[in-house]
């Protein structure tokens, strides 16, 4: 009796240690786990935050517009800009663009292979 329960006692031995084997393999395991999933959330914190801070920058450009658009100047910018509107006593000038001023105005003629006068002709046929 006493050699079965020494032979039992030698295997149970065994299997605590092979049990204690496969019990720290699983908490390696599990602990891997958990170090992938918090450095995957601390990815989505920090993706959340630049979100944020990104969000947040438009918000502030987006209001500093809303309180431009909203003021007097602006408007009185649009009613001269876009509809062409002046105040009393005004007198608006609309200018042709550049190309009906390109067409408009003179051609000058510049002879190819002539000299241009010298100064002292340009300065006589100025005065005289």
């Amino acid at each position: 009796m006493r050699k079965t329960q020494n032979n039992l006692k030698n295997r149970l031995k065994q299997y605590s240690k092979y049990l204690f084997l496969f019990l720290a393999v699983l908490f390696l395991i599990s602990l891997v786990r958990n170090v992938f999933k918090i450095s995957e959330a601390k990815k989505s914190i920090d993706e959340a935050r630049a979100r944020v801070e990104r969000l947040a920058r438009e918000n502030k450009e987006l209001s500093e517009k809303l309180q431009s658009v909203q003021s007097d100047n602006y408007t009185e910018k649009q009613l001269r800009d876009k509809l062409g509107m002046a105040k009393e006593g005004e007198t608006v000038v609309i200018l042709p663009d550049a190309e009906t001023v390109k067409k408009l105005a003179p051609k000058v003629e510049v002879e190819e292979g002539a000299l241009p006068d010298p100064v002292w002709k340009r300065w006589l046929r100025l005065f005289y």
